[in-house]
């Protein structure tokens, strides 16, 4: 650990900074995790797309789909890749407390900056401002690590802002990851102050949010590797002049961006987000692989159509 409990907000105020990505995980032909793939693109969005930290076993990652033991692996070979080079966060989440638990002490063990734990299914409960405090509450009693929250609708509901609050005070929570309404993280922000970072994982807002909200965190999603390339890296570059108060000059570099946006939301498959973004990897030349079930394949088509939208959407490559 690089901080103890009580110092992890005055931490991560430091050094959660910038643009971090949420990885997708190459699978190889038989399903198996492909670790050197993984290394490989690690490097590439370090070294050439420097990128300042990368949220691990996420959703984009289809942790889901993985066994607790190799989710540890992914814990492991993320830190070993990143060397201090970029920042790390580990996703502990699942339904099983003592998994998240479990998940969390090897994070801490093996040498991961912080854990993101998301909001947990609670189907039958109505009032849930103490069942989430109690939760967050007990895994920050077990660990010392830096928490994010992590509140999305696949739990069935959204934190409201007030909950999200009163669980900000707890000593090692340190940031979340909001998808939520602009209306509901800018409260949130305003709420909070600079007591943890808020974030949300939509690219398109990130310039906005900079500007109008302060914020110093892109948590995360796979934009940063999918719109950037080592001879194009559009992002970071609006991003670092947002960060200098340049706005003018970061609108029309994020603006640039469009025909990429527009090029990627035509040629995804609404039921297929992590084989689309694993083949479009493939086309930025990096290692992109097979997707494991329940996420679908892409069709021999539906490739075609990505490769035209890439071909024609202006990345430099």
């Amino acid at each position: 650990m690089k901080y103890s409990r009580l110092d992890a907000k005055d931490y991560a105020r430091e050094y959660m900074r910038g643009i971090w990505a949420a990885a997708l995980n190459p699978f190889n032909e038989d399903l198996s995790l492909d670790e050197a793939g993984l290394r490989s693109n690690i490097r590439h969005w370090i070294d050439d797309l420097d990128i300042q930290g990368l949220f691990i076993a996420g959703k984009q990652g289809e942790f889901f789909s993985m066994s607790l033991e190799e989710r540890k692996r992914n814990f492991e070979i993320a830190v070993d890749e990143c060397d201090g080079r970029a920042g790390t966060i580990m996703s502990v989440s699942d339904q099983n407390l003592n998994t998240v638990l479990e998940l969390a002490q090897h994070a801490q063990d093996c040498g991961a900056d912080y854990v993101v734990v998301h909001a947990p299914v609670l189907s039958f409960v109505q009032d849930r401002g103490e069942v989430l405090y109690q939760y967050y509450k007990a895994i920050c009693d077990k660990v010392d690590i830096g928490i994010a929250m992590w509140s999305h609708p696949d739990s069935g509901y959204l934190m409201k802002p007030e909950e999200c609050a009163r669980i900000a005070d707890l000593p090692n929570i340190v940031a979340i990851k909001y998808s939520v309404p602009r209306e509901m993280y800018a409260r949130l922000t305003h709420m909070v102050g600079d007591k943890i970072h808020v974030s949300t994982a939509s690219e398109e807002e990130w310039l906005d949010n900079v500007e109008e909200l302060g914020w110093k965190l892109y948590l995360c999603s796979s934009p940063p590797y999918q719109l950037q390339t080592r001879n194009d890296k559009r992002m970071d570059e609006y991003t670092k002049l947002a960060f200098a108060g340049r706005f003018d000059e970061a609108r029309e570099i994020r603006d640039s961006l469009n025909p990429v946006r527009e090029a990627m939301k035509a040629a995804r498959p609404t039921d297929k987000p992590q084989a689309f973004g694993k083949y479009w990897l493939e086309l930025l030349g990096q290692v992109g692989g097979r997707v494991r079930a329940p996420m679908l394949e892409l069709t021999d088509a539906e490739k075609l159509a990505v490769r035209n939208a890439f071909e024609t959407c202006g990345l430099k490559v």
